[in-house]
């Protein structure tokens, strides 16, 4: 049989029952954009979880204080006070780390002429900006310089700008934190809410030493933050960072961390292994309605075969062979199944970018996903279409001819 033909005659039978054909294609249509609009939607939400995780810095490993025992009572994590800039200066030496910024935190009330707002006020050194990925929006950072002179400067948050100085420039101002006048660099860019919701433009970054010895009177560090080559980086200078600061500590074999590392790497993998397992049980729920669509199709055509039993004798007795009716079958399944899929790939980007624009949803349509969506409806198309074809050309023709 020659294949335009074969195609011509399966359109033609198609055409012939349009209604019936389009209802059952409809359940291609539904199935095929279920599975992109859900797929973009999952998609989108590994894209949203990666950004979230990205805006907390690229640093493999935060070292923060732990927690001490007195008559036998944890006081809890954060209580000690034996984290120092030596130990942050001892743990850039490590071979797997590529940068290191030491931290203090504090909040206070801070002051420009009539204006006041309460935020966190953080004491950084210059290496903060790169290891969290956190560009300036204008001005300059503070240098190695200001933080061994515990200079009287500062760099703000974009919600902290825009409380105190409304959509004039706050570069060159100065506010006073806690009684303490600081001029301002720069202005951090913004970086949005925090995994936790927090915000984290709402704050103040001043040299470390600023903040330890101008507005908090003390000599330790809250936190360091550890930026490492990658993941298999990271798990090695955990290692080393344990090894370092239990010598720095003096700490015995028998006595516990008084510290606490936390491998931000490993949360960024074990967070986007979660978001690629939602995306996919979000499109294999889905391609359940392309299933029910395909046995719709099955069911079509096994009615379409007992109908034409008559026609199928006349076309064998003619001279027609087995393969001749097998592909004819076939073929019309998979018309149903390929327009369906067409139209459902129209039906899935319209979905998906209505879910994006009346809704919270981020959506991301890939190509792949329209790819994959398109190619199981044509195999549902073949599989489902197999037995109703099979069915038709193995009907023997004396048969078929006295069939009414």
């Amino acid at each position: 049989m020659i294949w335009s033909t074969a195609f011509s005659l399966a359109l033609r039978s198609l055409w012939r029952n349009k209604v019936r054909a389009m209802l059952t294609a409809l359940g291609v249509i539904i199935g095929v954009g279920s599975v992109i609009a859900m797929l973009a939607v999952g998609t989108g939400a590994q894209q949203r979880i990666a950004k979230q995780l990205e805006s907390m810095g690229s640093s493999s490993l935060t070292v923060r204080s732990g927690s001490v025992t007195r008559g036998g009572v944890r006081t809890g994590a954060g209580t000690t006070t034996n984290l120092t800039l030596a130990d942050a200066e001892a743990i850039a030496l490590l071979p797997n780390v590529i940068a290191v910024a030491p931290s203090v935190r504090s909040s206070a009330q801070v002051r420009y002429r009539g204006s006041n707002w309460g935020t966190a006020v953080e004491g950084v050194t210059p290496d903060y900006i790169a290891v969290r990925n956190w560009p300036l929006a204008e001005g300059e950072f503070f240098t190695t310089r200001h933080v061994m002179a515990a200079d009287h400067v500062c760099v703000l948050g974009q919600t902290v700008a825009r409380e105190l100085f409304g959509l004039v420039s706050p570069v060159g101002e100065t506010i006073v934190i806690k009684g303490v006048a600081c001029r301002i660099l720069g202005v951090l860019s913004e970086k949005g809410a925090s995994a936790h919701g927090t915000d984290q433009d709402d704050t103040i970054l001043a040299p470390v030493t600023t903040v330890q010895r101008k507005l908090l009177g003390i000599t330790h560090i809250h936190t360091i933050e550890i930026q490492t080559a990658g993941a298999d980086a990271a798990r090695t200078a955990y290692q080393e960072v344990k090894r370092v600061l239990r010598e720095k500590h003096r700490l015995q074999p028998d006595q516990d961390d008084d510290f606490r590392i936390f491998n931000r790497a490993e949360l960024a993998a074990t967070a986007a292994e979660s978001a690629s397992v939602f995306t996919w049980l979000l499109g294999s729920i889905a391609s359940v309605s392309l299933l029910v669509g395909g046995i719709g199709i099955m069911n079509i055509m096994l009615v379409s075969v007992t109908e034409r039993t008559r026609e199928i004798g006349i076309r064998m007795a003619l001279g027609a062979r087995r393969r001749d009716i097998l592909w004819q079958f076939l073929l019309e399944a998979l018309v149903l199944s390929g327009a369906g899929g067409l139209l459902g790939v129209l039906f899935g980007i319209t979905t998906a970018l209505g879910l994006g624009q009346l809704s919270q949803f981020q959506v991301d349509i890939t190509p792949w996903s329209v790819v994959l969506a398109f190619s199981f409806a044509a195999v549902i198309g073949v599989f489902f279409g197999l037995h109703p074809a099979r069915k038709a050309s193995r009907l023997l023709p004396i048969e078929a001819l006295r069939y009414e």
